[in-house]
């Protein structure tokens, strides 16, 4: 597996991560615990090392779960975890004061099992404390040897200047995908201005942009796509546009769609590292294999001239979820 270097610390990571969360929730039915660990372990052995959790995700499940199949390999592996949510019941919230993050921290620590947290991302921006006290906060867990570095979750370009004023930000992760490039207005010139990693969560368009996706028909109860506006049938049918335009360039050489959209990404820059989440084997084997392709200019400069003419259908997030982006 090839690496990528997140931000200007030297956070060396597998060029292809993985997302943890529908291990826990989100995608049906919660999967067997053995079954999963049995597969993180296996995703280490296929030469993965940036796993993504946060105490959010179960709650509390995901970081446990990732602690545990991971503890043997620690030396091996990357682990990210997020702060910064409060929740109860169906209600999320964003508290980002500076004693709640310390207290995530340990409790994060326990949880993963690990002496300091590899990358700290603040999980949403709270618009109830200046960015610099988070950042500050964070520095200090850097300074006492709990965290090694700090990240930030779908924030804006003037709130990640503001933070890495104070401290150096790694990564920020967002949705970035063929789907959803909001990013590269704004956001992503200023990572690069900044030697910022960008780590694109849903990168294969929680699963649309692999061709396999039926829609709402054949989501179960509690996936979370039954409350996403972009998978709504008329929606799904209006994107059809980009399904075509995947499958036609992977066509033209031996890949499948999703090894396409997450070469494309891969292009986009060297400090970009997605994070498609799975849970089967066979789909962690084909998004790898993302890795080994290189789109060369042309290939790149006609999926721009197709994408420019698709517009895409749908909003990213239930209004709700959408307010609490800081972007």
């Amino acid at each position: 597996m090839k690496t990528r270097t997140l931000g200007s610390g030297g956070l060396e990571v597998s060029a292809i991560g993985l997302g943890c969360m529908g291990m826990s929730q989100s995608y049906g039915p919660r999967p067997d615990r053995d079954e999963m660990i049995g597969f993180l372990r296996a995703a280490v052995e296929r030469g993965v090392t940036f796993f993504d959790t946060a105490e959010v995700y179960g709650p509390f499940h995901n970081e446990e779960l990732v602690g545990e199949a991971l503890d043997a390999v620690r030396d091996q592996v990357v682990i990210a975890t997020k702060f910064g949510m409060t929740f109860g019941g169906a209600n999320l919230g964003t508290d980002s004061r500076p004693e709640h993050i310390r207290g995530v921290a340990e409790a994060s620590l326990r949880r993963l099992r690990v002496e300091a947290i590899d990358l700290f991302y603040q999980h949403r921006v709270d618009p109830a404390v200046p960015i610099e006290e988070v950042a500050g906060a964070v520095g200090e867990l850097i300074a006492a040897g709990k965290v090694r570095h700090f990240g930030l979750s779908e924030a804006g370009a003037a709130t990640i200047r503001r933070a890495h004023a104070v401290q150096p930000v790694a990564a920020l992760q967002t949705e970035y995908s063929l789907w959803t490039r909001f990013a590269e207005t704004e956001i992503i010139p200023t990572l690069d201005e900044l030697g910022i990693g960008l780590v694109p969560f849903s990168p294969l368009g929680k699963g649309f942009l692999t061709g396999t996706v039926d829609g709402a028909a054949g989501f179960g109860a509690n996936d979370i796509r039954r409350l996403i506006p972009r998978f709504t049938p008329e929606a799904m049918a209006a994107n059809r546009a980009l399904l075509d335009l995947l499958a036609e360039l992977a066509g033209a050489r031996p890949a499948t769609s999703a090894q396409l959209a997450l070469a494309w990404l891969l292009a986009r820059g060297p400090h970009i590292v997605p994070i498609p989440g799975t849970r089967k084997l066979s789909r962690l084997d084909e998004n790898l294999g993302g890795a080994d392709i290189e789109l060369d200019a042309d290939e790149l400069a006609r999926i721009d001239t197709a994408l420019a003419a698709i517009e895409i259908h749908g909003a990213r997030y239930p209004e709700q979820l959408e307010a609490m982006t800081g972007l």
